[in-house]
């Protein structure tokens, strides 16, 4: 029969007639409308074929008279597999139980393992990880995937430089680099300290060397500040100048920033979707229906499903889709005047270093042409103007 595996669901038997009538027996199930499949001949009074569960009781009456005894061999097909599951439904059910529960306990958290990190700072990451879901005996499917883990570490503990973050089975393993670790000494070898840039001495601090300027002198990119010899003249010595000189520096810095712009934003609207992928199909289990925004950004994160050390070919899929707006924003002329000098003053500090002052400012020019403003503006900074100068042998002030 072509449909043998529908006859399977509903189910089927394995028949074996024997008597002298054999032959009228197979012709009167014909002409019935009984099919039968799979007939073979086992002597000249036996057979045996296959037949619909449900046409099983309809062969007796035509066993009675064609003088045939019929006996059933086997069963077969989703009934009788279903009577044979009940009738062991303990063993089945904890079969599956056994079976849940591995799969459950092998996508767990059982571990957190911290490198790297004093007390204090190990404290203050477990805190955070608590906030993630990153925590014993939480499911991995619900925490955020390791990249989202060591971006929200970096940002939110100061004390750490860098975290790596990486999971291994059940178990996340941190490698944590401090802020705070105590520095290498620092070994130099003998120089002078020269100016970096032009500037007006304001204050020094010298821990070695000879100070070969004062406050308030007007230096030039290159000139000596802090000699690395010393000693009187016939019992001079080299040394590693240390120390900071700070003067007085000038920076010019102009901005152009249109009166309208245009940028899009999150509104705070989101749809979540919750699926399990088996291969390359995707079965929804929570979320259904498209976004109903225009325009979103999609955040797609993806856990394989372990069975003790192994990946399944199954993962589970947490879909965010975030709504995206457009927005227009437009500046009075004094407003755009002030987010210009804002900016300025941003792009001044970003390329100083940390120790650096603003001591003043001045605006140089404003204009407005074309729809944007144009600002230019004059610092004054206080800053670290000495850097090193190896001493080379035979050099002299």
């Amino acid at each position: 029969m072509k449909n043998q595996w529908i006859e399977f669901y509903r189910g089927l038997v394995t028949v074996k007639a024997s008597g002298k009538g054999i032959e009228r027996f197979i012709n009167a199930l014909t002409r019935s409308g009984i099919n039968i499949w799979n007939v073979k001949n086992h002597g000249t009074q036996s057979v045996t074929f296959k037949m619909k569960v449900e046409d099983a009781k309809k062969i007796r009456s035509h066993a009675r008279n064609s003088d045939c005894r019929i006996e059933f061999l086997q069963r077969a097909g989703a009934p009788f597999l279903m009577k044979r599951l009940l009738k062991n439904s303990g063993f089945t059910a904890g079969a599956l139980a056994f079976f849940a529960v591995i799969l459950l306990l092998s996508n767990m958290v059982w571990g957190i393992e911290i490198k790297g990190a004093n007390p204090a700072t190990e404290y203050q990451i477990i805190k955070e990880l608590d906030k993630m879901g990153v925590k014993k005996g939480k499911l991995q499917f619900f925490a955020d995937n390791v990249e989202s883990i060591q971006r929200t570490l970096s940002n939110n503990i100061e004390a750490i430089t860098w975290v790596g973050v990486e999971l291994k089975g059940t178990t996340y393993h941190l490698q944590v680099v401090e802020k705070n670790e105590p520095e290498k000494p620092e070994y130099l070898s003998p120089r002078h300290l020269v100016a970096k840039k032009k500037a007006v001495i304001v204050e020094m601090f010298v821990e070695e060397g000879r100070p070969v300027v004062d406050i308030h002198d007007h230096v030039q990119p290159g000139q000596l500040l802090v000699s690395g010899i010393i000693g009187k003249e016939g019992q001079t010595e080299t040394v590693p100048s240390k120390g900071e000189v700070f003067g007085e520096t000038w920076y010019k810095s102009e901005v152009i920033l249109p009166l309208k712009s245009t940028f899009k934003v999150f509104s705070g609207n989101e749809k979540v979707k919750h699926a399990i992928t088996i291969g390359n199909l995707e079965i929804p289990i929570w979320g259904f229906g498209k976004p109903e925004f225009e325009e979103y950004e999609l955040e797609e994160n993806e856990k394989a499903v372990k069975f003790l050390k192994w990946e399944l070919p199954v993962s589970y899929v947490n879909k965010t889709f975030r709504e995206r707006e457009q927005v227009t924003r437009i500046y009075s002329n004094k407003e755009a005047f002030e987010a210009a000098k804002d900016l300025a003053r941003k792009k001044i500090k970003s390329s100083l270093d940390e120790n650096a002052k603003v001591k003043g400012e001045k605006v140089l020019h404003q204009s407005i042409d074309n729809g944007k403003v144009t600002i230019a503006i004059h610092f004054q900074i206080i800053e670290n103007i000495a850097e090193g100068q190896p001493i080379i042998q035979g050099d002299s002030e």
